[in-house]
């Protein structure tokens, strides 16, 4: 064993607690991960040690700032294996990294008639700015579908008949935050490629818990959120390549995304700057780096594991001891996301008595609602684990679904 996986859990300071009585089985992964110690404390160090503006200041603080902002965006780009650094954008989340692109990408090389191809599985975030690319242009969305059942597997038998020359942009997840699926991602950007659209992968799923080489995806844009990877909130980035960055026109407007301001009229600078107005989020940048460092540490190749394997453990003990249960999204080959309806309970009270166990779960839509329609579904319960979870804690899931479902029975 990787000696960096021994005693990994007390690398977590917040899992040492008890809610309601119970030690705490945290299982909502998918929402939002915890954070390691070491990543706190690189934010507490910045604010302690060197919290200066970034990138103007000739003095000691705002250059030592400068250099770990810098240090951060190169090792992001290592993270990701860019081509350079150059092609990292440092946004507030996956979701403001998306709407990057819809903004200055397709509202300059879109126009009415051209196609925007998403997937049935889309979270709100992958769809929403779309829409609303769409009506702004006068482009029109189409959707691969989902194949029918419950594997919710995409329909890569209908890729040709909607992947056509008229899509300008392919945008999908690369994980499914409900259905834990793991799209083929490098398949599915040369089939893009192939008919000339660009690609935008969805990656808040998958940045933390798989290796991604945005060269062997070969994809245009990749999205990513930092606080699904151990780092913190309201951070993230955008994998772009540099040709489409350096044409892409600036999305804000404000200070350090300049080259020159004239009373009517300003030059930007070039990419990333011009994708980064205003002050930035330093403190969290750097520390997202720290995640990084620490993911590595414990080889991501080794938590896509850890997470598979719990994934398909809890979906056979919860398919074969809960009675009724409808699970979603394949047995095997999966993510760490495992989505289920308890017959006769709704997801928020399964949540809300799950809580009263110390075991906490997602209950809702997911920021899925044309899919759960799609399914025949209002919401779902959803456990979703990372690399502290264990097999003990399944155990727990276990006993506590089976507890509310006697209760409900009367």
């Amino acid at each position: 064993m990787n000696p960096a996986w021994q005693n990994l859990r007390a690398d977590f300071p917040i899992l040492n607690q008890q809610v309601n009585g119970q030690a705490l089985v945290y299982l909502d992964n998918a929402a939002t991960s915890q954070k390691p110690q070491c990543v706190i404390d690189a934010l507490v160090n910045y604010y302690q040690r060197d919290n200066a503006n970034v990138h103007r200041g000739i003095h000691t603080l705002s250059m030592r700032a400068t250099f770990a902002y810098e240090a951060a965006r190169e090792r992001s780009a290592k993270f990701l294996n860019a081509t350079e650094p150059g092609e990292i954008v440092f946004t507030a989340g996956t979701t403001d990294s998306i709407n990057l692109v819809a903004n200055a990408w397709g509202d300059k090389n879109l126009k009415a008639g051209d196609i925007i191809l998403l997937t049935e599985m889309e979270h709100h975030s992958n769809m929403v700015p779309w829409q609303l690319l769409a009506q702004r242009t006068g482009a029109k969305l189409r959707y691969l579908p989902v194949v029918a059942g419950d594997t919710g597997l995409l329909d890569l038998t209908q890729l040709d008949q909607v992947l056509t020359p008229e899509v300008k942009i392919f945008a999908f997840t690369h994980v499914s935050n409900t259905l834990g699926v793991i799209n083929p991602a490098a398949t599915l950007c040369a089939a893009a490629k192939k008919v000339g659209a660009i690609s935008v992968v969805d990656a808040a799923q998958s940045i933390g818990h798989m290796p991604i080489d945005v060269r062997v995806l070969g994809c245009d844009f990749l999205a990513a959120s930092g606080h699904k990877m151990c780092g913190p909130t309201g951070v993230g980035l955008l994998y772009g390549r540099k040709a489409l960055l350096e044409a892409m026109p600036p999305y804000r407007g404000g200070g350090s995304m300049i080259s020159n301001v004239e009373y009517f009229e300003s030059k930007w600078a070039a990419a990333p700057q011009k994708f980064e107005a205003g002050t930035p989020n330093i403190a969290d940048v750097i520390a997202l780096a720290r995640a990084m460092d620490y993911l590595d540490d414990l080889g991501r190749e080794a938590i896509a594991q850890h997470d598979e394997k719990l994934a398909e453990h809890a979906y056979a003990r919860l398919a074969n001891e809960i009675p009724g249960i409808r699970m979603l999204g394949p047995a095997h080959h999966r993510s760490g996301v495992i989505s289920f309806d308890l017959p006769g309970v709704h997801a928020h009270d399964v949540v809300t008595m799950a809580d009263q166990e110390g075991v906490a779960l997602r209950g809702g839509h997911h920021c899925n609602q044309p899919l759960m329609r799609k399914l025949g579904l209002s919401s779902t319960s959803r456990a979703s684990f990372y690399l502290y979870n264990t097999e003990a804690e399944i155990e727990r899931l276990v006993a506590t679904l089976q507890k509310i479902q006697k209760f409900f029975a009367g």
